[in-house]
């Protein structure tokens, strides 16, 4: 396997399903899946782990045939983490440099960043990422990448993802039971929005929802730059239960009910068609027409579109959406689900589908919004996987350069903790995306 294409395996930890893809970019840039396997989740509630054998048994099972269709064994792994506990804040920082004359380098940034990896925050917390907005050079605003100008104060605004560190040790304990170890964990909202947004949606401004079975995950762009992220502690399931009890059926009923039949405007559904329900240990069929199933299911929707409402607003960015929404996620394959949203909200709606970055034989089978969030762990792996290897051979080559540095290098990279870590990964990413060099 040539060194430019290194294969690539991550695994989508949902409440109704995990998915666990390898991969690895061909000739023409694009992902092409070599494996994919999903498995029923039964140990996960809202995003978070609360049953750690069911979900170790189901990480198996995926993993085990992942490795079997694709003949790869993989040790890491890059895995998405979402639930309720997340939260989002902003912050800015800044640092006084020594002389305006001498250029602003990376280093300083690095400073910059490292900082915010120590702002306080509640215990039992953690910052899972710290994503520069913009920058100012002294008092000149909007600058987004200030390596090579002159200054001598450096402020910068930052996007920071907390999450709980209770929910965070649980995953990697789940991966590490099968004998694998967790890489990095990415927030899930800005995996999906790897998959499915594209570069001028995200210029003009846009709220990606990713509709899944426990949570509804929002990341709302704008000017290229994140600007919010948030986790709503409900989604599909909540259709379902709604379903079960409005209807006194079992809950698997009421989930083929909900992606066979229903429809998320009832003005939509056809008055003169029923389905016929088994009865439950052998009472009475039910039926249920298609109406009464589409004004539950709307009902509830509704309360989740209402929801993301408030976190658009919330961002302070409401008003900035030129493309809109996109709507990815299991949820996301709701019939008349688009139409109901614009009429909502009264933004532009579309679906996400992760097709703009796949090519290979499974291309068609994983082109659902389903597996927007496992697409889009694997694309952040590979970036952050490229970045780890220029930075590896810069390393290499000022050591070469400088032989009595080298123990000071060893000595600080074993020092770094696993945030600072992923902050120089976001800042990487983020000059990444601008085409910059340094």
């Amino acid at each position: 396997m040539e060194k430019r294409q290194p294969v690539v395996a991550a695994i989508d930890i949902g409440t109704t399903k995990i998915v666990c893809l390898v991969g690895r970019k061909n000739e023409s840039g694009q992902i092409e899946i070599l494996a994919l396997s999903k498995a029923p989740s039964t140990g996960v509630k809202r995003g978070v782990v609360l049953n750690i054998e069911e979900t170790v048994n189901a990480l198996r099972k995926t993993v085990e045939e992942v490795q079997l269709k694709s003949s790869v064994i993989f040790e890491e792994v890059y895995v998405g983490i979402a639930g309720q506990h997340i939260r989002s804040i902003r912050n800015r920082g800044y640092i006084n440099r020594d002389s305006d004359d001498e250029e602003i380098k990376k280093r300083d940034i690095m400073r910059l960043i490292d900082d915010m990896s120590k702002i306080p925050i509640d215990v039992g917390e953690e910052i899972i990422h710290v994503l520069p907005q913009n920058f100012i050079v002294d008092n000149e605003t909007g600058v987004k990448n200030p390596v090579g100008m002159s200054g001598r104060r450096l402020e910068a605004n930052f996007h920071i993802v907390i999450g709980k560190v209770a929910s965070a040790k649980n995953i990697e304990k789940c991966v590490n039971r099968i004998n694998l170890k967790i890489k990095d964990l990415i927030l899930e909202p800005l995996a999906s929005s790897a998959a499915v947004l594209t570069d001028d949606e995200k210029e003009a401004g846009v709220a990606l929802v990713d509709i899944g079975g426990g949570t509804t995950d929002i990341a709302v762009y704008y000017d290229n730059v994140i600007r919010h992220t948030a986790v709503i502690p409900f989604g599909g399931n909540v259709i379902t239960k709604d379903i079960k009890e409005g209807c006194a059926i079992l809950n698997r009923h009421a989930e083929q009910l909900k992606t066979r039949y229903g429809s998320a405007l009832g003005d939509f559904a056809p008055e003169d068609k029923v389905v016929t329900i088994p009865g439950i240990s052998g009472r009475e069929p039910k039926e249920i027409s298609f109406k009464s199933l589409a004004y539950i299911i709307q009902s509830r929707m509704e309360e989740i579109i209402d929801a993301v409402l408030y976190e658009i607003e919330n961002s302070g960015f409401a008003d900035k959406l030129a493309a809109g929404i996109v709507i990815t996620g299991g949820g996301a394959k709701l019939r008349h689900l688009p139409q109901l949203v614009k009429y909502k909200t009264g933004y532009d709606v579309r679906i996400g589908y992760p097709s703009e970055h796949l090519g290979g034989e499974l291309e068609d089978e994983i082109n659902q919004p389903m597996y927007a969030t496992a697409v889009g762990l694997m694309l952040k792996g590979m970036e952050y996987d490229n970045n780890a290897t220029i930075k590896q051979e810069k390393v290499k080559s000022e050591v070469n350069d400088h032989p009595d540095r080298e123990t000071v290098g060893e000595e600080n990279s074993k020092g770094r903790s696993r945030i600072f870590d992923r902050v120089k990964t976001a800042l990487e990413e983020m000059f990444a995306e601008k085409g910059s060099e340094m």
